[in-house]
């Protein structure tokens, strides 16, 4: 497995390892999430990992009240269950280290399989009384809409 930070000509070709994995949603009734970020605004974020070449999945890096923020984890269903998602966590994580940060956070599903359960099997727990900044990214998603299709909660993993 190949983490790495993703390049500029990597950045076009994430929005279809997004919508891919969003196909694991349609399932549980799913249908209608934002559509992906575009590539300008992918390069405005702190740092995105990128697995493979081309990527097969990626993860979206932000710097949230002192903590290195997981803004977005997506692999292609057509690569998954090969520890491409716990290989870029474990990248975040180490990402988080060198910048010195003492957390990784997230805002997830609580109850979907591959989210709230998957990231508390790599130490992550829920937390009820979140930082100013991960609330305010919490509220962001229930005015998204997130939350029409479960309960969202805000993780994090102390380093």
């Amino acid at each position: 497995m190949s983490v790495r930070r993703a390049e500029e000509a990597d950045l076009p070709l994430l929005a279809d390892v997004e919508r891919a994995a969003d196909q694991l949603f349609v399932p549980l009734g799913m249908t209608d999430f934002p559509p992906p970020a575009t590539p300008a605004q992918r390069a405005q974020a702190w740092r995105v990992l990128v697995e493979g070449r081309p990527p097969r999945g990626f993860a979206v890096l932000e710097l949230v009240d002192g903590a290195v923020h997981l803004e977005q984890l997506s692999v292609d269903p057509a690569h998954g269950r090969q520890g491409i998602g716990a290989g870029l966590l474990e990248a975040t994580v180490e990402q988080a280290r060198e910048h010195g940060a003492d957390r990784v956070t997230l805002c997830t599903y609580a109850d979907v399989a591959w989210n709230g359960p998957f990231y508390a099997r790599h130490g992550f727990v829920e937390i009820t009384d979140p930082t100013p900044g991960l609330a305010l990214l919490l509220a962001h998603e229930v005015d998204l809409g997130l939350d029409r299709y479960g309960r969202r909660a805000a993780m994090e993993r102390r380093l």
